[in-house]
């Protein structure tokens, strides 16, 4: 006779742990998207009239360099490596990226639309009419963030518009800033002291003056252009000190003054990039130290500048992990 099996499993089996919950796939976000745009067709409707306004007078209208440009095309041409602002294409699609982020809290939110959005809304409206009028079109790529902050708040509500606040901020990241490259000049006297500092701390025998870093030797004389210690390296740390502090910090004042000390990283970071170039020079070939050594360096400045940022972060937060164990 064949035993019979017990309709429940022994404990400790698998069949009794709790089942994994499932990650949505790409599409099944998507799709939850789509639900949600059904469900509330007023709020999709006029989302997709200001969407298609925007993509009108940004995308289409030519009001600028002789009636030659939009503000789309104006903007493709001044985000470029010359003037060290390409990082400007960026900012739309991590903008976006950090409100995909917080899906979640969107999905949950109440769409009750707010008419305070007309505010913001107005401010972006009055910052692209300036823009014409003056035929500046630094000041219509400083309207989409008003815009774009104004539309949330007005159709979505106060509760969507506080997961937009800070991307709508980022976006202001999009405006070209190339004429601040003069104002970095006293960053090159600080960075080419503070590179002569250190070399004389390792014994390699330097000597700085100005902008300019000679070995005693005669060996090799470098000067520190702007480049390497101007808006591209701000730009980029302000950027990503002020994606993570939103991502990770949890209190305004923490992320308020590990955001103020991001040019302090990109000054380490600028610091520890050319005492490596003057490391190679000394030890392997003052050449290929300034010249392919130097084209490359600039993966060096990253991994320096971030963990300087992860440093300071963590010291910010070192109270608050101390009450955390206790």
């Amino acid at each position: 006779m064949a035993a019979e099996s017990s309709p429940n499993p022994p404990p400790g089996t698998l069949d009794e742990s709790p089942e994994k919950a499932v990650e949505p796939s790409f599409l099944d976000e998507m799709a939850e998207i789509g639900r949600w745009l059904l469900a509330n067709p007023v709020a999709t409707g006029i989302l997709l009239l200001i969407a298609g306004l925007m993509v009108y007078f940004f995308g289409f209208l030519e009001v600028f360099v002789n009636h030659t440009m939009s503000t789309y095309t104006w903007a493709m041409r001044a985000w470029n490596p010359e003037g060290n602002q390409e990082h400007g294409r960026l900012v739309p699609f991590i903008a976006l990226g950090l409100m995909w982020i917080h899906r979640d809290r969107i999905r949950a939110a109440t769409i009750r639309g707010d008419n305070l959005g007309l505010i913001p809304l107005a401010i972006g409206l009055f910052c692209f009419l300036i823009s014409v009028r003056c035929v500046q079109p630094r000041f219509a790529i400083m309207s989409v963030p008003f815009l774009f902050y104004g539309s949330i708040l007005f159709v979505c509500g106060r509760e969507v518009a506080r997961v937009a606040l800070f991307p709508s901020l980022f976006l202001f990241f999009m405006v070209p800033v190339a004429a601040l490259e003069q104002a970095t000049f006293d960053l090159q006297f600080i960075i080419t002291g503070l590179v002569g500092a250190l070399s004389k701390l390792f014994g390699i025998g330097i000597q700085a003056m100005g902008t300019t870093l000679t070995a005693t030797d005669g060996a090799f004389n470098f000067e520190i252009a702007e480049g390497c210690s101007g808006i591209r390296s701000l730009a980029a740390m302000t950027m990503l000190t002020a994606a993570y502090v939103y991502l990770t910090q949890d209190r305004f004042w923490k992320q308020a003054v590990i955001f103020l000390c991001s040019v302090g990283f990109a000054i380490i970071g600028n610091v520890g990039r050319i005492f490596t170039v003057v490391l190679v020079a000394k030890y392997y070939d003052p050449e290929f130290a300034s010249g392919l050594y130097h084209d490359y360096s600039g993966y060096v400045f990253f991994p320096i500048a971030v963990v300087a940022m992860l440093a300071f972060a963590r010291l910010v937060n070192f109270n608050s992990g101390k009450k955390k164990a206790a």
